[in-house]
């Protein structure tokens, strides 16, 4: 699938790492380091900006490694940019460690994941079909 995008970015367009890599790591394109002290977020920019065809979708999304090692998470995860979005790609991260964390330019900030999507048309109802679960909601199904 061939997607528009441009890249007023100082690096190269996302690609992906490996040939069964689901998403391309997002770069903080800024002009100064960003420090996010503990349970602090930023909005960093990517210089990204994509033309998705209808249907589509882009989610943003953590990166492993950041998460693991440093606590640094993407606070609306998974982030979503609609095919109808002409705006920059920022990224929404959030330090849910107790130390400073520090963004530089270039950085590898996320993930971004393109996906598919259906629209529903809804159905109104006043009673849904029963189901094995049935009303069970978190943690409903035990711990395995």
């Amino acid at each position: 699938m061939k997607v528009k995008i441009v890249n007023k970015s100082a690096f190269e367009t996302p690609e992906y790492a490996t040939k069964y890599s689901a998403g391309m790591d997002l770069k903080a394109n800024i002009t100064e380091p960003i420090t996010l002290g503990p349970l602090q977020g930023a909005m960093v920019p990517t210089g990204l900006f994509i033309e998705l065809p209808e249907g589509y979708e882009a989610q943003i999304r953590p990166r492993s490694g950041l998460a693991a090692k440093y606590g640094i998470s993407v606070t609306n995860s998974p982030g979503t940019i609609d095919a109808d979005y002409r705006g920059e790609i920022k990224v929404l991260l959030v330090n849910l460690s107790a130390d400073p964390f520090v963004i530089n330019h270039g950085e590898r900030i996320a993930q971004m994941v393109i996906a598919r999507h259906e629209k529903v048309e809804w159905q109104e109802a006043e009673s849904l079909e029963e189901s094995e679960r049935g009303e069970g909601g978190f943690g409903s199904t035990g711990r395995n």
